[in-house]
């Protein structure tokens, strides 16, 4: 039963009331901030310096762009954007699947709504001699990790079940990012994401930095992670990442958002209804 006290908090006469009951300050409804798009440019801007000089740091960028240098640093850190360093690993090139995608958050605003832009990414664990590799995609929007694969070898599989999880929990989203990477070319990967309706998006050869979204998501997943060779079996393995991407979503303060990817979620699906009251 819904008591007249609750009725009346949802009346538009009320719209004070239960903003404050969601958190939110009724300001904020009538604000945009510009800063999220400003910072979407620079990295615009950033990426297209590292197109022309792959190893320019923050530094010769700031110089080439004539732009405060802690703004593009930050921007930098905030996006995982990096120089490419050579490290005298022999270079192997990859085999060309005849797919070429191109980078379409090069040519997007920066997203003001869920499941407009995925970035998809893998990273490899060492556990008692063998590698783990965990799969992940990140919401561009909030920074929630949206779905998750783990498994022993990094095959099509394993990117598939990611992008199959997170569609799942959250619905299809427009845009889909990754590297060039064999298992995102394959053939499986391709047809299943575009049959979807999801247009594909890949960063170009040899620019790393155009996928560098998730790479201090998984630097800081590693060190809360801890040493993994604690664990005695995949399956504990397993159950303790699940708990540590539930904690980094859910209750590990973001930088960039100041919160919580899912209590940033939260305020903004709250702004959208108190909006729609108006």
């Amino acid at each position: 039963m819904v008591t007249a006290k609750r009725c009346d908090a949802l009346t538009p006469q009320s719209k004070l009331q239960l903003a404050k009951e969601l958190g939110i300050s009724r300001a904020s409804l009538y604000y945009r901030p510009k800063q999220p798009a400003k910072d979407w440019h620079l990295k615009n801007q950033i990426e297209t310096v590292l197109q022309r000089h792959p190893s320019y740091g923050h530094k010769r960028i700031r110089v080439e762009l004539r732009v405060n240098k802690k703004r593009v640093l930050r921007v930098m850190h905030l996006f995982g954007l990096k120089p490419y360093r050579r490290r005298g690993r022999k270079w192997k090139k990859s085999k060309d699947s005849g797919h070429v995608y191109p980078n379409l958050l090069a040519q997007l605003n920066f997203p003001e709504s869920p499941r407009v832009a995925w970035v998809s990414d893998f990273t490899r664990i060492l556990f008692h001699g063998r590698v783990v590799y965990l799969a992940t995609l990140m919401d561009m929007f909030d920074r929630q990790i949206v779905g998750w694969s783990l498994l022993t070898t990094h095959s099509v599989q394993l990117v598939v079940a990611a992008l199959i999880d997170a569609i799942e929990k959250h619905g299809r989203p427009v845009v889909s990012h990754s590297d060039q990477g064999s298992e995102y070319q394959s053939a499986l990967y391709t047809r299943f994401a575009t049959q979807l309706g999801i247009q594909l998006s890949m960063s170009a050869p040899g620019s790393p930095w155009e996928n560098g979204y998730q790479e201090s998501f998984y630097s800081q997943l590693k060190v809360d992670l801890g040493d993994p060779n604690r664990f005695e079996t995949v399956g504990e393995l397993t159950a303790a990442i699940y708990l540590q991407l539930h904690y980094y979503n859910t209750s590990r303060i973001h930088s960039a958002l100041k919160m919580p990817p899912t209590v940033f979620a939260e305020r903004q699906r709250n702004k959208v209804l108190l909006t729609q009251m108006s």
